[in-house]
C-alpha cells in the first residue's frame, strides 16, 4: 500500500466497520487488521480511535464549507444562492449516506473536546446559512415572523434524516431528493400572500 494511502485506507474501513458492529465494539486492532497496517501507522494519522469518528464528520463538513463558499461567492440572487446551498447538502450527505449514519449514530461517544470542535463547524455553516436568511428578510424574499434559528434549524432536520428513509437503489435519484426537499423549504420560507379584503 502506498503512504499517500494509509490515511485514505483506515478511513474507509474505519467507516466499514463502525456501519457493520458498531462503534463501541470495534477495537483498534480490528481496524489496524482490516487496513493492513500497524497501529503505529493508524497513530501516525489519528491520535485515537475517536479521531478515525471525528475524522468521518469532518471530511463530509469539509466538502460542504467549500461547496458553501463557492456557492456564495457567485453573487446571485439570494432566494437562488439558498437553493443551490441546500441541494449541495441533501446531494452531498447522500453521496456521504454512510459516513453520515455512522457519525449520528455514534457522535454521542466523542470526546468533550471533539464533540465542542464539531459543534463549531456546524456553528460556522449554520452562520453563514443563517445571514443568508436573514438577506432574504431584509430583501422581502423570506418571512419574518419566525426566528432565524428556527427557520435554519428547519432545514438542517432533512439532511440528518436521510439515512432513516432514502434509498441509493431506490426509485428517486439524489437531486430529485434535493430538488423536492428544496422546493418544500423555500415555500415554507417566503411570506404569506396579503390577506384580501373582508367580505
Amino acid at each position: 500500500m502506498k503512504t499517500m494511502n494509509i490515511k485514505e485506507e483506515l478511513a474507509r474501513v474505519s467507516v466499514e466497520l463502525f456501519s457493520s458492529q458498531g462503534y463501541a465494539r470495534t477495537s483498534v486492532q480490528q481496524i489496524v487488521d482490516a487496513a493492513g497496517v500497524t497501529k503505529g501507522a493508524l497513530y501516525h494519522y489519528f491520535n485515537s480511535k475517536d479521531d478515525l469518528l471525528f475524522d468521518i464528520y469532518d471530511r463530509i463538513l469539509t466538502l460542504q464549507h467549500r461547496n458553501l463558499d463557492e456557492i456564495t461567492a457567485r453573487g446571485l440572487p439570494v432566494e437562488e444562492t439558498v437553493r443551490l446551498v441546500c441541494e449541495d447538502v441533501i446531494v452531498t450527505s447522500i453521496d456521504w449516506i454512510r459516513e453520515g449514519t455512522v457519525f449520528f449514530r455514534s457522535q454521542h461517544m466523542l470526546s468533550p473536546d471533539r464533540m465542542e470542535a464539531v459543534k463549531v463547524r456546524r456553528r460556522r455553516y449554520n452562520e453563514v446559512f443563517g445571514a443568508l436568511i436573514n438577506r432574504g428578510r431584509a430583501e422581502g424574499c423570506f418571512r419574518s415572523d419566525i426566528p432565524t434559528a428556527v427557520l435554519v434549524a428547519n432545514f438542517f432536520a432533512n439532511p440528518h434524516y436521510l439515512s432513516y428513509w432514502y434509498q441509493p437503489s431506490g426509485p428517486l435519484t439524489k437531486q430529485q431528493v434535493a430538488t423536492q426537499l428544496t422546493d418544500l423549504y423555500l415555500a415554507g420560507l417566503r411570506p404569506a400572500p396579503p390577506e384580501g379584503p373582508a367580505t
